[in-house]
C-alpha cells in the first residue's frame, strides 16, 4: 500500500477577494509525482488556484468543513513551502529589466532576487549553474545580456533559475505567451527534458503547451473545476467548446493536441 502523502488534497475550498468568489467549493487531489495541466480561459480561476497552492491566497471558513493539505500538511511555514517550488511566469520575466547576464539570472535563483547585488556566489553555486546551462542547452548564451535575448531565450533562462534548488514541483504559468514558432519549439523541447526529472504543473490556455509527458488535464471555468481526468477524455470538442465558448474541433497529432475551426 502506498502511504506517500498526496501533493495536493483540497476538499471544499472556497477563495474570495472582498465579496468576489474566485474559487467556489473546489475539491481536487493530485498525487505526488504527477504532471498536470491546468487549462482554461482568462479569468477562469487558474492563477487563483496556483496562488492558493503556494499560499498567497487562503480559503474562507466553511461551516461544512474543508481540507487544505499540501504534502499531507495543513500548516506550513510559507517560506519553507515555497522553497519546494520553482515558478516561471511572464510577469517574472518583465522584472528582469537590468543589464545582467544569463548566468547571473540563473544564479539569482539561489537568492530569490532580481540580480546578484552583494550576494556571495559559492563554487557549488557556480557548478550548479554550469550544470543547468548544459542541461538546458543554453551555455552559449550564458554571457549574453538578458535584455538582449529573445523572449524565448529569456524564458529558458528563467526555467534554469527556477531549477537551481532542485524543486519538487516546477510551476509554469502561461510559458508560451509572446513566443514565435521557433521559440515555441525550443520551449516545448525544454519542458520535455525537465519533465523527465521534475514534476511540472502547467498553467495555460493553449492546448499545444500540453507536452506528451502531461497525461492529466484539469479544466477550469468560472472559478470551478469543469472537468478533470486523462487528457484524451478531457481534451474533446465538447468540453473545450463548453469551457472556451467557441465552436472548435480538437486534433490529436504526435502526442500534442490542437484546437481548430474557431
Amino acid at each position: 500500500m502506498n502511504h506517500t502523502p498526496l501533493f495536493v488534497d483540497f476538499q471544499n475550498i472556497t477563495v474570495a477577494h472582498n465579496t468576489t468568489i474566485l474559487l467556489h467549493a473546489l475539491s481536487v487531489q493530485i498525487p505526488d509525482g504527477e504532471h498536470v495541466a491546468i487549462l482554461g480561459p482568462n479569468g477562469s480561476g487558474k492563477s487563483t488556484f496556483i496562488r492558493t497552492l503556494i499560499r498567497e491566497h487562503y480559503p474562507v471558513y466553511s461551516e461544512s468543513g474543508s481540507v487544505f493539505r499540501i504534502w499531507g500538511q495543513e500548516t506550513w511555514d510559507v517560506f519553507t513551502l515555497r522553497s519546494h517550488f520553482g515558478y516561471v511566469s511572464q510577469d517574472l520575466q518583465y522584472t528582469f529589466h537590468r543589464n545582467i547576464s544569463g548566468r547571473e539570472v540563473i544564479l539569482s535563483g539561489f537568492f530569490s532576487s532580481i540580480g546578484l547585488f552583494f550576494h556571495t556566489i559559492t563554487p557549488e553555486m557556480e557548478n550548479k549553474a554550469d550544470e543547468i546551462l548544459s542541461f538546458l542547452e543554453i551555455s552559449h548564451l550564458a554571457d549574453r545580456s538578458f535584455s538582449d535575448m529573445s523572449t524565448g531565450e529569456a524564458r529558458r533562462f528563467l526555467i534554469g533559475r527556477a531549477l537551481v534548488h532542485n524543486p519538487r514541483v516546477l510551476i509554469l504559468d502561461e510559458p508560451s505567451n509572446s513566443l514565435d514558432l521557433h521559440a515555441l519549439h525550443m520551449l516545448r523541447s525544454t519542458m520535455r527534458k525537465v519533465a523527465a526529472q521534475t514534476v511540472i504543473i502547467l498553467v495555460t490556455h493553449s492546448l499545444p503547451d500540453i507536452i506528451p509527458e502531461i497525461n492529466r488535464v484539469i479544466l477550469f471555468k468560472n472559478g470551478a473545476i469543469y472537468q478533470d481526468g486523462p487528457k484524451e477524455e478531457v481534451l474533446t470538442d465538447r468540453f473545450i467548446r463548453a469551457v472556451f465558448d467557441v465552436p472548435v474541433r480538437i486534433i490529436h497529432d504526435d502526442g500534442y493536441y490542437y484546437a481548430t475551426g474557431y
